[in-house]
C-alpha cells in the first residue's frame, strides 16, 4: 500500500444556513475543525452518530459540498479552491459513489448494463466499446447474468452490486459509500463488503465508507469516529507479537492544534467536568481529576448561575447588592471557606 496521502484534510470546517419561518437563518456547524488522513489504496470506515459530521465529510470528499474553512485535498486537487466545472469534473471522473438506497444509484427504468452504461456516455465514450465495459465491470461484479434486468427485478445486493459497478465505470481514483449495506440483511452485507474489500486489493482502490455498524472495522483497515464534527478516534488493526493474526485496537485521536477528546462515558466515570490536571508519569502522560469540589465546578452550571446573577443585576440599583452579595457567598462556598 502507498505511504502517501489520498486524502488530506485539515482544520475543515462545514456551516449550513438554515432558514426557519420568519426568515430568520440559523447555522449549523457540522464539521469543526476535523483532521483526517487516507492512504492511497487505503479502505476505511468511517462512524458516528447521526447528526455527528459524517455523511458531511462524505459530501466535502465528493465534491457535492464545498467546505467553508481549512483545507480539503485528494490526489492534487484542493476541493475548496476548484472552479464549478473543475467539479463538475472531479466529481465525474475522480470519484465513484455508491449511496444507501438502490432508488439513487439505479434509473429504475434502465437495464443494469444500461446503468453502468450512462456514466461512460456522459464522460463522451460512445460506440460498441461503451457497452464492452458496463459487461466487464457487471462481470467484476458477478452480475453478468443480470446485465438485462431492472431496478425493481434485482435483488437489494444485486442493486447494490450494480451500483458498485456504476460508480467504477470511469476508473476513479476514490470510492466513496454512503451506509451501502444500511437496507441489506447481514449475510447480503457480508457479500456486499467481501467484494469491496476485493475490489481494493485487486485495484488498489481508495475507499471510504460512512456507516453506522461498529462491526464494520472487521471489513476495513481502519475505523475513523467522527464526534461533534470532528476526529475523535481511530480503530487500527495491530499484529500479535506471536502469530499472524491481528487485533482491533482504539486510539484517541489528538488534531492539528493538539486537542484531545476523551470518550463521554470516561468524563462521566470520573465525574470530570470543566478542568483536568496534566501530569507526566513514568508510563507516559496521565489526565486527572483537579482535588477539591471548587475546581470540579461544571463549567454549563456556572454559567447559567451566572447569567441569572446578571439580570438581576440590571434590573435596578436596589438589586445590585443582593447580586454582590450572592457572589461573594457562592465564591466562599466553593473554596470552602
Amino acid at each position: 500500500m502507498n505511504t502517501q496521502p489520498l486524502i488530506q484534510c485539515e482544520n475543515l470546517v462545514k456551516i449550513y444556513q438554515l432558514n426557519q419561518q420568519g426568515g430568520e437563518a440559523v447555522e449549523v456547524q457540522a464539521l469543526q475543525g476535523l483532521d483526517v488522513s487516507v492512504r492511497e489504496g487505503e479502505m476505511i470506515g468511517v462512524v458516528g452518530a447521526s447528526g455527528s459530521g459524517k455523511s458531511t465529510l462524505l459530501n466535502v470528499l465528493g465534491g457535492l459540498d464545498r467546505p467553508t474553512g481549512g483545507r480539503a485535498h485528494v490526489g492534487k486537487q484542493n476541493l475548496g479552491s476548484l472552479s464549478e466545472r473543475a467539479l463538475d469534473e472531479y466529481r465525474r471522473d475522480k470519484v465513484g459513489f455508491i449511496w444507501q438506497h438502490g432508488a439513487r444509484n439505479l434509473i429504475p427504468y434502465l437495464t443494469a448494463a444500461e446503468n453502468v452504461e450512462l456514466p461512460l456516455t456522459l464522460s463522451g465514450q460512445v460506440g460498441a466499446s461503451t457497452r464492452a465495459r458496463a459487461l466487464e465491470l457487471l462481470e467484476l461484479v458477478k452480475l453478468q447474468e443480470r446485465m438485462g434486468h431492472k431496478l425493481e427485478e434485482l435483488s437489494g445486493g444485486e442493486q447494490q452490486r450494480v451500483a458498485i459497478a456504476i460508480a467504477l465505470a470511469n476508473s476513479p481514483m476514490l470510492l466513496l459509500a454512503d451506509e451501502p449495506t444500511g437496507e441489506l440483511d447481514s449475510s447480503t452485507a457480508q457479500t456486499i463488503y467481501d467484494l469491496l474489500r476485493d475490489l481494493n486489493k485487486r485495484l488498489g482502490l481508495t475507499m471510504v465508507i460512512v456507516s453506522h455498524d461498529p462491526g464494520i472495522a472487521k471489513h476495513v483497515d481502519r475505523v475513523v469516529a467522527v464526534r461533534d464534527g470532528k476526529l475523535a478516534s481511530e480503530t487500527v488493526r495491530v499484529q500479535k507479537a506471536d502469530s499472524d493474526e491481528h487485533h482491533l485496537v482504539e486510539m484517541a485521536v489528538l488534531d492539528s492544534a493538539g486537542r484531545l477528546q476523551i470518550p463521554r462515558e470516561y468524563l462521566e466515570e470520573f465525574d470530570i467536568k470543566r478542568r483536568v490536571i496534566i501530569e507526566t508519569t513514568a508510563e507516559g502522560i496521565l489526565i486527572r481529576k483537579p482535588e477539591g469540589d471548587a475546581q470540579s465546578v461544571d463549567h454549563s452550571s456556572m454559567v447559567s448561575e451566572q447569567a441569572e446573577i446578571e439580570s438581576e443585576a440590571v434590573q435596578g440599583p436596589s438589586k445590585l447588592n443582593q447580586a454582590w452579595s450572592r457572589i461573594r457567598a457562592e465564591i466562599r462556598k466553593r473554596l470552602g471557606r
